[in-house]
């Protein structure tokens, strides 16, 4: 066996237990890692700026994940079918997705970079800002834009190292940008007084530094997968398959976009600025448990791809239920802690009393179904791995779009600002059990496959 070869025919052979781990925990510790750009400008602002700029920040969330819905698109879509071309030895396969990957990105992000720099103010308002608050959210994204498209490649490139078989260095590179955020984001707002645009200042840089490791590693020639010629024409046959895998969990932060927005409009509506920045630290807290059970995700993914490529259907079977396991655990624990601790989330983030009130209410409530959630985002990224595209898609959007926009404009009607929080629950409720019948059917396919087979 060569080298190139070392690290990835692991997937196929090694006990899944372990490798379910040594994949899950470097992408778990980088996305946590990741997570905390977001978490530190946050909890920085909210102390040192003030609850307005709180606000404002939360504010730009749709703004910022409509941004990442394209990285998204194409890095998510990269991995999947690295995965299952590597299983499959089509080296060739795999350095077309990796080179037209990166022609996608770069160009897309022209285009969305350029829209948001021309209508930023329309944009912000449309999603919730007021007049307190536009001034914070228009300085930080405004600053934020040029970091964008190094965003987009540092978190798609990483995908696409972890599913070739380096998810330690993949974790080391996202490790890197972050311990340089945690410098420079306390340095840019309180030494040098830039306020909420040196919280910008600082992500970009950081995260430049963590696209220079993703890429130096593309460029060696000595790893599983890296640049070669011919591989950046882009090619319908390429692109096709990266963007139908892909569009699953970019749509997912498309809509969370849009959710956002109408959250925004509905909290501001029946609790004005202190509920749009209660909602703000919500999420804040519940990102950070999705991104776990992302990062178990990830490290699934890799896995289950390769084994659906080889055919192993027994083994792409069992981690997917390792996932669940390790999944559901994270979402339990995280909804329990929410449930019974929710002052002490909102005081990381802030000191005003109406604000810590107000947040620790909806916490409660938002969070009391939470406890499922591991389950669906196990079953979506399952679907994903293995090129179920379109019902990899459709439950995608049960939880943001097919239930929770119903919920979000009926329930406050009849229930004001609780209604707004008691829409997520309800939401996961009845977004978890379409997932598990989703499953139930596929897994019922693949033992067919599995027979024939046989």
């Amino acid at each position: 066996m060569n080298k190139k070869q070392g690290n990835i025919n692991e997937l196929e052979t090694r006990p899944l237990g372990r490798l379910l781990w040594e994949y899950s925990l470097p992408a778990v510790v980088g996305m946590l890692v990741m997570s905390l750009y977001n978490v530190i400008d946050r909890i920085f602002i909210g102390h040192g700026v003030g609850e307005d700029a709180l606000t404002g920040l939360g504010i730009t969330f749709p703004v910022m994940n409509l941004s990442a819905a394209i990285g998204v698109l194409i890095g998510a879509g990269a991995a999947a079918r690295v995965s299952i071309l590597l299983g499959a030895k089509d080296r060739r396969g795999a350095e077309l997705v990796l080179g037209n990957s990166l022609v996608l990105i770069v160009s897309n992000a022209i285009v969305y970079l350029t829209i948001f720099a021309l209508f930023l103010d329309d944009i912000l308002m449309q999603f919730g800002a007021s007049e307190k608050t536009l001034p914070y959210a228009h300085d930080f994204l405004l600053w934020l834009l040029p970091g964008m498209l190094v965003m987009n490649i540092a978190f798609s490139f990483n995908n696409v190292m972890r599913a070739s078989g380096y998810p330690g260095k993949a974790m080391v590179t996202m490790i890197i940008g972050a311990v340089a955020n945690v410098i420079l984001a306390p340095l840019f707002i309180f030494v040098f007084d830039m306020g909420i645009k040196g919280a910008a200042i600082a992500t970009d840089i950081s995260m430049s530094i963590s696209a220079v490791f993703v890429m130096v590693h593309f460029f060696g020639r000595d790893k599983t997968l890296h640049f070669v010629r011919g591989v950046y024409r882009l090619r319908w046959s390429v692109v096709y398959p990266i963007i139908a895998i892909g569009a699953a969990p970019s749509l997912v932060n498309a809509a969370t976009s849009a959710i956002n927005g109408i959250i925004n409009t509905s909290l501001y509506e029946y609790g004005g600025d202190s509920a749009v920045g209660a909602a703000t630290i919500f999420i804040t807290y519940t990102s950070l448990l999705t991104t776990v059970v992302v990062g178990i995700c990830q490290g699934m993914q890799p896995i289950v791809g390769y084994n659906y490529g080889a055919g192993r259907f027994d083994r792409l079977k069992r981690t997917f239920w390792l996932a669940v396991g390790a999944g559901l655990a994270v979402t339990v624990v995280g909804a329990l802690f929410g449930r019974m601790f929710p002052e002490l989330i909102a005081r990381t983030f802030g000191d005003s009393e109406i604000l810590i009130e107000v947040t620790s209410n909806g916490i409660r409530i938002a969070l009391a179904a939470f406890y499922v959630v591991g389950f669906q985002i196990v079953a979506t990224t399952f679907l994903q791995s293995i090129g179920m595209a379109g019902k990899s898609i459709f439950l995608s959007l049960v939880r943001q779009v097919v239930f929770l926009i119903p919920f979000l404009l009926i329930l406050p009607k009849h229930f004001g600002l609780n209604g707004v929080w008691a829409s997520f629950p309800t939401s996961d409720v009845f977004s978890t059990i379409t997932a598990a019948l989703m499953i139930w059917w596929e897994m019922r396919q693949l033992d067919k496959r599995e027979r024939l087979v046989r």
